[in-house]
């Protein structure tokens, strides 16, 4: 007997495209202009808005809702929308909106992350890969994330900020500048960076030699008596520069609401 993939209280909008394999539970509603791609699965009482397109082999879990016009009281209704990759996990009442007509139209989301219960992604924020957002961590508009970076839970993120690749930010943490890449970062009487990511480097197999080098950035740029430009300085005429440290460096200059230090 073939189990049926789409259950018969889901409304789904006849303009709505569905891939082969996407599975749509009880009381799920899918809008216009949502494109879903191959073996989705969408659980009970999801709600979806278009302009949405979401990738393969994504999971939705009870009640989150997805493409929604976004929070922002500038929003005048334009055509923006949200773009999700593929393998993505969203959990019970995670919220992601579209972008808005100032902020670029867009909201993206590439592949392999994981979206806790209640977490929720504002309009134009951009996430890249393979990130994990814990429980009712909050991104305000206009966010980067870049990749393995980690956010803990109840921890809220201003807008425009970013927050490096491989970073971590401890839970109930409040974010007001850019999270430099591979760094811990956490809220303990004001927010600060305390040096490197060292354990969750290791699990993603940076090698011992590229997280030392790492290490001795991080205390030119933490530990030393030394401004951030002073630090920079050092470092970039030091010979033999690592890739990581590269990124660091671009990062940190390339930054347009300071780094957390």
């Amino acid at each position: 007997m073939k189990t049926r993939l789409i259950h018969p209280t889901a409304v789904i909008h006849r303009k709505a495209k569905l891939g082969k394999g996407v599975a749509v539970g009880p009381y799920s509603t899918i809008g216009e202009n949502v494109s879903i791609g191959d073996f989705t699965e969408i659980g009970a009482h999801v709600s979806m808005e278009g302009p949405t397109e979401i990738g393969s082999h994504c999971r939705f879990f009870p009640f989150a809702s997805i493409g929604h016009p976004p929070q922002d009281l500038k929003y005048s209704g334009g055509p923006t929308s949200l773009k999700i990759g593929n393998h993505n996990v969203f959990r019970e009442f995670v919220t992601v909106h579209r972008g808005t007509e100032h902020g670029g139209g867009i909201t993206s989301i590439e592949d392999h992350n994981y979206f806790m219960a209640y977490v929720h992604v504002a309009h134009d924020c951009h996430l890249g890969n393979h990130i994990i957002l814990g429980n009712a961590a909050t991104l305000a508009g206009h966010v980067t994330i870049g990749d393995y970076a980690t956010i803990g839970a109840f921890s809220g993120v201003h807008q425009f900020c970013r927050i490096g690749p491989h970073g971590f930010v401890g839970g109930y943490s409040v974010i007001t500048r850019d999270v430099l890449p591979y760094s811990k970062t956490v809220s303990e009487r004001g927010t600060h960076a305390y040096g490197v990511n060292s354990l969750g480097l290791k699990r993603r197999g940076l090698t011992a030699e590229a997280i030392s080098r790492l290490h001795h950035a991080f205390h030119l740029l933490l530990a030393e008596k030394l401004n951030t430009s002073q630090a920079l300085k050092k470092l970039k005429i030091e010979k033999n520069l690592s890739e990581e440290v590269k990124i660091l460096i671009d990062f940190v200059e390339s930054s347009e609401r300071g780094v957390i230090k």
